[in-house]
């Protein structure tokens, strides 16, 4: 399919009208003259090598022209469903015209278009507007391209242009605006004399202030998608629909006039006032948004900030769940894209998305993929269809993901501590693409992907060797003058990994300029840090059984870069030290207190971070002991000290017995 490239200043279409008479009046060996000599195309060029048009002769049947009644525009998705075209209809009160619009909307393809019109003796120019939008509708259908050529070299397609470009001003609104809109979603060129007319038309009305809000909001999306007028006319357009009620807008203008706004997203601030108004009002109407539509509003809530308005926020989460079955790849892609701005998550959603995924994830698109695992990680849901989805998808289609794609899709296995049951598969053909493209993958996304696998025990041992290589390393250091802290975190963690967890790495070692001393960093820290609620209850507790806050010491950062949450010190014989003492030490006792940020959101499973973070310190010595929530808290703490009954506690303390009841009420 190719498109045709305007030549621009080689011919002016306005030559070739033949004023004061139709088509249907010049001989059709003129017309064809005509046209051949002084054809301008209107449409862009889309490939490599362009053809320019010619007119075959003029059809026998052309149209004359006259305006007929205002025809409603489509303001909502380009593929227009039949009620869109009844409701065109019931502006029109001409019998014949409403059979028209019925016969029109029953057509699926260019050519059933463009044979029924050519019947027709007279055709106004409402109807021809929606004739040139019914063609755009049915064209779009297989997504964002231009016109085939039969289409574009049809006499009665370029008679349909021809029509409508001829004396715009005597078009109505819903006319012109209807052909502007269609126009440009076919790819008009904006220099083209049709769309230049047109525009100028639309521009003159709109300073007159003669154009109603269905019209405005339908020029507003024209605008933006032809990408040449600015911010100028479109605040001139905002100004106007500040002064009507929100009442009068349908659904369709709404979310058109958010799009508006989001267009001039760098005046927010001005418009903050306004959109408040819009905020509180656009609950009354999501019951009634398509999922294009609803995806459209939750975008542009995303890029004016509108954090504030989470009431509408909410509703919109609650209708998306009835529409994750029908969103396509992009409009999904946009609504995870908002959920994860706005931190919103239910488990209705959720479940949704695991009927979604589950049933369709190897026809989804590599970017719907990823952002699907991206929403699973950053809201730490531990959505096993989810991921065992994923993981069949990678293994199956690893051919159709992108280095940095590859990274997204596996980095949420090791954030969740997550091991699907094809584990082996996923982690062999992972290890596969490595070896195959390991230089196709940037460095900083190839350590993010190698620490993810560490953090569940895939260790990947066949590439520590690479990534503590100098060359390496300067490779991801770039033009700084030093890595950043969380990357070298990320790479003192993966070395402790491989002197702890894999004895028999002899590669070269991480150089010590390159380590940290502490893994808590100011931004994305590698520990979550203490919940300290839950340690203000814990720490009553322990004096309690223990007799004074001497006897343990919290936040402790060991010389291994983790930070304990309590640590409490015993001598040989099971006594207590003070955490003062730093001789005589038989046994370190690391009490981690777990809130449940330190958990997945749906379950009591620690998070990959965590559970590295545990299983190091047993491998250095510590004896481990998780705090839990539940009622016998005394327990785990006797167990500690080896102890039957808080009687036989070798402590300084008097008041054991009341541990159970301090530290079960946190």
């Amino acid at each position: 399919m190719a498109l045709i490239t305007l030549r621009k200043n080689l011919y002016r279409l306005s030559d070739f009208r033949m004023h004061g008479a139709a088509l249907k009046s010049q001989p059709l060996n003129h017309v064809h003259k005509v046209v051949k000599e002084r054809l301008c195309p209107w449409f862009c060029s889309r490939q490599p090598e362009p053809f320019r048009i010619r007119f075959h002769h003029a059809h026998c049947k052309k149209f004359n022209s006259k305006n007929g009644n205002d025809l409603h525009p489509l303001s909502g998705p380009v593929f227009s469903q039949i009620s869109d075209w009844v409701r065109l209809e019931q502006n029109v009160k001409n019998g014949e015209s409403q059979t028209f619009y019925k016969r029109l909307s029953n057509l699926t393809s260019s050519e059933e278009v463009l044979s029924f019109i050519s019947t027709m003796e007279t055709l106004p120019d409402t109807m021809a507007a929606g004739a040139l939008q019914r063609i755009c509708e049915v064209e779009k259908k297989d997504g964002d391209q231009g016109l085939p050529k039969e289409i574009l070299e049809n006499s009665i397609f370029q008679a349909l242009c021809f029509q409508l470009e001829k004396e715009p001003s005597q078009l109505s609104n819903t006319t012109l605006v209807t052909a502007l809109q269609a126009l440009i979603l076919l790819h008009v060129d904006p220099q083209s004399s049709l769309l230049l007319n047109l525009v100028a038309e639309c521009q003159n009305r709109l300073k007159k202030g003669g154009l109603e809000v269905p019209n405005l909001c339908v020029l507003g999306e024209s605008l933006i998608r032809l990408h040449s007028s600015g911010c100028v006319t479109l605040e001139l357009i905002i100004n106007q629909l500040q002064g009507e009620k929100l009442e009068t807008f349908t659904p369709e203008d709404i979310v058109a006039l958010y799009r508006i706004l989001q267009a001039c997203a760098e005046k927010v601030d001005e418009h903050q006032t306004f959109l408040n108004k819009i905020n509180n009002f656009s609950p009354s109407i999501v019951s009634n948004l398509s999922p294009k539509l609803i995806s459209q509003m939750l975008t542009a809530l995303v890029v004016l900030d509108q954090s504030q308005a989470f009431p509408l926020i909410i509703k919109l989460g609650r209708y998306v769940v009835r529409h994750v079955p029908y969103f396509t790849n992009e409009e999904l892609r946009r609504v995870l894209e908002a959920f994860m701005y706005f931190g919103y998550h239910d488990r209705f959603f959720t479940k949704a998305l695991e009927n979604r995924v589950a049933a369709v994830c190897l026809t989804l698109d590599p970017e719907v993929v990823c952002g699907v695992m991206e929403y699973c990680g950053r809201k730490r849901i531990l959505s096993k269809p989810i991921l065992n989805a994923v993981a069949e998808t990678f293994v199956c289609q690893s051919e159709k993901f992108s280095p940095s794609q590859i990274s997204a899709l596996m980095e949420p296995f090791g954030k969740l501590n997550y091991l699907p049951p094809n584990a082996s598969a996923l982690f062999r053909k992972l290890e596969n693409v490595l070896f195959t493209h390991f230089d196709y993958f940037p460095p900083e996304t190839l350590l993010k992907l190698l620490h993810s696998c560490s953090l569940n025990e895939c260790h990947p041992v066949n590439f520590m060797a690479k990534i503590f290589n100098p060359f390496f390393l300067q490779r991801l250091q770039g033009e700084e003058s030093h890595l950043d802290r969380l990357n070298r975190a990320r790479l003192t963690q993966l070395f402790l990994t491989a002197v702890l967890e894999c004895p028999f790495y002899k590669g070269p070692k991480l150089l010590r300029k390159y380590q940290v001393k502490s893994f808590v960093t100011p931004c994305c820290s590698l520990e979550t840090p203490m919940d300290s609620q839950l340690y203000k209850s814990v720490k009553i507790g322990l004096i309690d059984l223990l007799g004074a806050k001497l006897y343990f010491a919290p936040k402790v950062l060991t010389p291994y870069c983790y930070t304990v949450d309590v640590e409490i010190k015993l001598d040989e014989e099971g006594f207590v030290l003070p955490f003062t003492v730093n001789e005589d030490i038989h046994e370190r006792i690391a009490l981690c207190i777990d809130g449940p940020k330190r958990f997945c959101s749906t379950s009591k499973h620690l998070l990959g971070k965590e559970a590295i973070k545990q299983r190091h310190l047993r491998l250095l010595g510590y004896q481990v002991v998780q705090h839990c929530l539940g009622p016998q808290q005394v327990v785990w703490l006797l167990h500690v000290f080896h102890l039957s009954s808080p009687a036989d506690c070798k402590l300084p303390v008097d008041k054991a017995c009341s541990v159970q009841g301090s530290i079960s009420s946190s």
